[in-house]
């Protein structure tokens, strides 16, 4: 039995009366919080482009709710436009180790598809933890030298979008062995776009919610995937990390809830700017200094 098997059968064993109660109020606390960030995203460039392009491509109207304009849609684009705009703004969450922002892709996939299935806020909280719990210890297998090229939120995120979908439709461990090759073989999204300030950012996020809803859609139905993407000689490990440590799929499944590790933001930035953030606005506020004070603001 490989690590990937022992994570799939925790995730098709875990049930709603396994969530301790500070995951289930975390769980919340994360859905508002991304809430916030996909509403933030109203209006601003580029989030019109993927509405325009989900008006044009999906249904008139629909089971799942895309937020930043009420319309209803396809699960599928409803999943794109909201994974696409909460990731705008840079202030949905994240964690740390995995270098992950799992809200962005897995509370949009989720969402969509607990509206087109007709599943109940206790299937979807139950969806998300498992969304997380497999999305950051992923992450964390898949190491930094893999963030170093990937956008790990668009590699990762892909595979853990798709474990919360598979949650909702009630996977047993053999289609989560599927469903994690159908995503994992899906997984891209390169930090190359930095280099122009290009909208790719938002591309990453919309794609991996909506290709995690695809793999689990397609799963379901019985579409069969790579049975060892994480850790197989041309898996995912193998030809996007040089650091992969494939004990961290299982470890301390159960015991160790990752989810609540995850961290909100207080200021709208790559968390990495956080500190001097925070030292500036101690000062300003000690001091008693308004930002035109300041040379060059």
């Amino acid at each position: 039995m490989s690590h990937t098997h022992d994570l799939a059968g925790f995730l098709a064993g875990l049930r709603y009366a396994d969530l301790p109660e500070s995951v289930l109020l975390r769980t919340q606390e994360l859905f508002l919080d991304w809430l916030g960030s996909a509403l933030a995203a109203q209006g601003a460039h580029p989030i019109p482009l993927f509405e325009a392009y989900a008006r044009h491509m999906g249904p008139a109207s629909g089971p799942a709710r895309i937020l930043v304009n009420g319309a209803g849609s396809s699960a599928y684009f409803a999943a794109l436009v909201n994974a696409a705009s909460s990731h705008l703004v840079e202030q949905d969450d994240l964690h740390n180790s995995s270098v992950l922002h799992p809200a962005t892709v897995v509370f949009p996939a989720a969402l969509a598809a607990a509206q087109d299935l007709g599943k109940s806020g206790r299937e979807l909280l139950l969806a998300a933890v498992a969304g997380y719990e497999a999305g950051i210890r992923i992450g964390e297998f898949m190491g930094r030298s893999h963030y170093r090229i990937f956008h790990t939120t668009a590699t990762v995120g892909t595979l853990a979008a798709a474990v919360a979908v598979g949650k909702l439709m009630e996977f047993d461990s053999e289609q989560f062995i599927n469903l994690l090759g159908s995503a994992g073989t899906q997984a891209a999204g390169l930090w190359e776009f930095l280099r122009d300030a290009a909208d790719s950012k938002q591309l990453h996020t919309a794609k991996a919610a909506a290709d995690g809803l695809l793999a689990a859609y397609l799963t379901r139905d019985g579409l069969s995937g790579a049975r060892n993407i994480l850790e197989g000689e041309q898996g995912m490990a193998a030809g996007m990390s040089r650091d992969a440590e494939p004990a961290l799929l299982s470890a301390r499944l159960g015991s160790r809830w990752a989810l609540l590790e995850t961290s909100f933001k207080f200021h709208a930035s790559c968390r990495h700017t956080h500190p001097a953030a925070d030292a500036l606005l101690e000062v300003m506020q000690r001091e008693g200094l308004e930002h035109g004070q300041i040379a060059g603001c």
